[in-house]
């Protein structure tokens, strides 16, 4: 099981004192973050990808870059990688060698991203979104696994020989996430390539995860990739801890009431009863976080947001010294009666020691994955 944290890059206005942070107050605190996940125990830091205000997660690869020069052990991942506006060939390469400088201590997730005005900024049409996402993931997957490919497609310039540079580290493409809040199709593309699957799971109720996480399984199985128990999942979560489950609830209200994600909607408490937020002491988060099997089954990857809504940075370094004291047993809880034949969350190392060589060095035949228009 991976633990760690995801980051959307927002830059808010702190509600209690008015101030807004600058955005190289912003980028440099994401690096603190980095560090302390680090140093608490934590397996993975994600970052997302946006291009407009209030966020300053423009560039992924060169801060994860910069993170991976500053850390030994953290595994470098995204939240989201936007398929559908940002082109295959950019992604082969420039993931290409970031798997390369951090020694394959990395992967990303994929997703089509929630912010209308990008798509024609880069001049794609966001109703393409989902048959974007299917055609450019195609391209990405071939671009990683063959070393000369001829192309064609809707959505960008044919290729014709064209190689990715540079190869992927010991023949192995980096292994990839597909995210979603709430579209399916993007669970039938990662249960076709056999891909894992990773729910948002912050804004919804669980019973909606459930069902995509349940159809994904069903997918996965499926395509014969193994059985639906044996499928690659990641949840999101969302958490705000002090030691006195009142003293939690007291500091994140102002925080809640004004985020621009939720504020000024249902209250407090009524979203943390309707969602997977937790504002409480650390017994709560654990308790919480560790039902989430209850209705997904065992997964591999449990990923928070705690850096958001204005929250200061020496609060969020408090967050993840608290999430450090519960770490152990966290992955106590999620070890217990976990069945011997679900796999271990994927690290380059697990998977390159379980490769075949068609694996490392064959094509797969591609085709388009059922119910989804290419």
């Amino acid at each position: 099981m991976q633990i760690g944290i995801f980051s959307v890059g927002d830059v808010t206005p702190d509600p209690t004192t008015g101030r807004t942070p600058t955005e190289h107050e912003r980028i440099k605190a994401t690096v603190a973050i980095a560090r302390k996940a680090e140093e608490v125990g934590l397996d993975v830091l994600a970052l997302g990808q946006h291009h407009n205000p209030p966020f300053v997660a423009s560039s992924p690869t060169t801060t994860l870059a910069y993170i991976g020069a500053q850390t030994e052990r953290l595994l470098l991942s995204t939240a989201t990688t936007l398929i559908t506006t940002t082109d295959p060939v950019r992604l082969a390469e420039d993931y290409g060698t970031l798997q390369h400088l951090v020694d394959g201590r990395m992967d990303l997730m994929l997703g089509r991203g929630n912010t209308g005005p990008v798509y024609p900024w880069f001049g794609k049409d966001i109703r393409e979104g989902i048959n974007l996402a299917v055609e450019n993931y195609a391209l990405l997957h071939r671009l990683w696994r063959e070393d000369v490919v001829d192309w064609e497609g809707r959505f960008r310039t044919p290729l014709q020989g064209f190689t990715a540079t540079p190869r992927p580290l010991d023949g192995l493409p980096p292994f990839v996430w597909h995210g979603s809040i709430r579209t399916p199709e993007i669970a039938e593309q990662a249960a076709y390539y056999g891909d894992g699957f990773f729910s948002n799971h912050i804004f919804w109720p669980a019973t909606h995860t459930a069902r995509m996480v349940a159809f994904y399984r069903q997918r996965f199985e499926h395509y014969g990739h193994g059985t639906a128990a044996q499928a690659i999942v990641g949840l999101g979560g969302q958490f705000f801890m002090r030691r006195n489950s009142q003293d939690a609830v007291r500091e994140f209200r102002p925080y809640f009431d004004n985020a621009p994600v939720y504020g000024h909607g249902p209250s407090l408490e009524d979203f943390t009863t309707q969602t997977p937020l937790t504002v409480g002491s650390p017994q709560q988060v654990l308790e919480r976080t560790l039902g989430f099997r209850e209705y997904v089954g065992d997964y591999q990857r449990q990923l928070f947001l705690v850096d958001h809504a204005g929250l200061p940075l020496r609060t969020v370094l408090e967050q993840l010294d608290l999430l450090g004291e519960i770490l152990p047993d966290l992955r106590a809880g999620f070890a217990e009666g976990r069945p011997a034949g679900v796999p271990d969350a994927p690290t380059h190392a697990s998977r390159l020691a379980a490769a075949s060589p068609a694996d490392v060095l064959g094509v797969r035949p591609l085709a388009t994955p059922t119910g989804v228009t290419a």
